[in-house]
């Protein structure tokens, strides 16, 4: 009994805390679409997800690649130009910017200006795969 009192008062104690200064919950992106306008495909066994930054120095470019599975990218710092080789689209993202990268499309990256590219990178792959396939020299 006194250890469920005790847990009661700390729980009570906590919310008090809470209730006293505000938790603010932003969306930053609801979509069901990738970039070039592909349904959002997850992989279906053995999931694992896989959390990165990538820090791009001005100047940087960004190979002919593409992702397998599922990959989202926020852009934490500088500005990144995105072209899809297959499409033949080109869109740039700047810091706050989330991007759901097109699956098994060929696609390249490029840093603008002089500020380094921060992603924050999320990739949801089938097991210990690697999610970045570079496109073979012809």
């Amino acid at each position: 009994m006194k250890i469920i009192l005790a847990t009661a008062m700390a729980l009570f104690a906590f919310t008090a805390q809470a209730a006293d200064k505000p938790i603010v919950v932003t969306k930053l992106f609801t979509g069901t679409q990738t970039n070039t306008g592909q349904p959002i495909v997850l992989p279906q066994k053995n999931v694992e997800v896989i959390v990165s930054t990538y820090d791009i120095a001005p100047g940087a470019a960004l190979p002919v690649h593409e992702h397998p599975f599922a990959r989202y990218a926020y852009v934490m710092e500088g500005t990144i130009e995105v072209t899809n080789t297959q499409v033949g689209s080109t869109k740039i993202y700047k810091p706050g910017d989330f991007i759901v990268e097109a699956l098994s499309q060929w696609h390249k990256g490029a840093t603008i200006g002089d500020v380094p590219v921060k992603l924050l990178v999320i990739d949801q792959v089938e097991g210990d795969t690697n999610n970045v396939v570079l496109q073979p020299a012809p």
